[in-house]
């Protein structure tokens, strides 16, 4: 009856078992036998070599992969509705010493070309403004709606026009993967993208993300800025077996397949009252303050979006059976 964050959801079995697997002596902080699969096993998956550092949130992620593609004195563009501007605490303005957010507009939180000039094309190239030096994006974006490759292209071809870096965003990058149908490396690197926050604490995972490098430029430096940050964790080898865990079978995409699909049966349920289409494991809805009120008194728990809308999230371990009485309450309600 929980559909308030899939932060909530339990850990899946798979890296439970890794995480007892790892509960051995290895080498300290990242030289054990698990952190030092990562680059060959990431780059197995995305077709191209890979630098990997496994942090322990999303926001070190996104913050020192900000921190390695802007100065302190430059601006990333991002939405403003954007995860890293809204609800980062200033953590990207921290890790990067200074850097300032450079705030565009677009329906859903999805960023295009267009919005992204408009807030770069006027800013004086001189001194007495700050210049744009990379650009971020959210796949899926806050509101649930998935970049596709020819999206992400689109970006990428102006960020190597106007010489940006591009990161993305992938807190729910596995349940927008599902629903494109497109291989990983469509929609990063063959598309312009230079940084990938990989998000497995959402899908599953317990307390491990993946920063995954494009450029081999940027890791010596970003594993000094995880260290300087706090982030090197001593036993990093119980982060490290968690990503592997999840990797091996497609554990990541068969939970993303299930958050997504339980997702899309409550979108049918919604029916016209959805807000934006379903394309991730995230439902918006708009519900008058009474409706909201009666779906909470019949036990579900879902968060106030603004005023007359809610946000219903979709985890991985919600089967059809969960989710169901709710796609039954909110058909009641049309």
């Amino acid at each position: 009856m929980r559909f308030f964050s899939d932060n909530a959801a339990p850990a899946c079995p798979e890296v439970l078992a890794a995480l007892s697997a790892a509960n051995v002596q290895d080498t300290a902080y990242d030289g054990d036998q698990w952190s030092q699969a990562l680059d060959a096993r990431f780059s197995e998956l995305f077709g191209t070599h890979v630098a990997v550092l496994w942090v322990p949130t999303g926001t070190a992620a996104n913050c020192l992969a900000l921190a390695a593609l802007c100065p302190p004195y430059g601006g990333v563009v991002c939405h403003r509705e954007a995860h890293i501007q809204m609800d980062e605490a200033g953590a990207p303005e921290f890790y990067t010493h200074g850097a300032k957010l450079l705030l565009a507009d677009g329906a859903g939180a999805k960023l295009t070309p267009e919005a992204i000039a408009a807030v770069i094309d006027p800013i004086r190239a001189d001194v007495h403004q700050v210049q744009p030096h990379a650009i971020s994006i959210t796949n899926a974006t806050e509101y649930g709606l998935a970049y596709t490759p020819d999206d992400v292209a689109a970006i990428g071809r102006l960020a190597r026009d106007r010489k940006l870096g591009l990161h993305m965003d992938g807190a729910r990058f596995a349940n927008a993967l599902v629903h494109l149908g497109c291989k990983p490396a469509e929609v990063t690197w063959r598309a312009g993208v230079d940084a990938l926050s990989f998000g497995f604490v959402k899908n599953g995972g317990m307390n491990a993300e993946a920063l995954i490098f494009f450029r081999a430029d940027q890791i010596e430096a970003a594993r000094i800025r995880r260290k300087r940050a706090g982030h090197l964790q001593s036993k990093g080898r119980y982060l490290a077996a968690q990503l592997l865990a999840m990797l091996d079978d497609d554990v990541w995409l068969r939970n993303a397949r299930s958050a997504n699909a339980g997702a899309a049966a409550l979108g049918t349920a919604a029916a016209d009252r959805l807000v934006y289409p379903v394309e991730a494991n995230e439902v918006f809805v708009r519900l008058s303050a009474e409706e909201a009120a009666s779906l909470r008194e019949q036990g579900f728990d879902f968060y106030d979006w603004g005023v007359g809308e809610a946000r219903f999230v979709v985890a991985w371990d919600q089967d059809s059976a969960a989710v169901r009485p709710l796609a039954d309450a909110l058909a009641a309600l049309a």
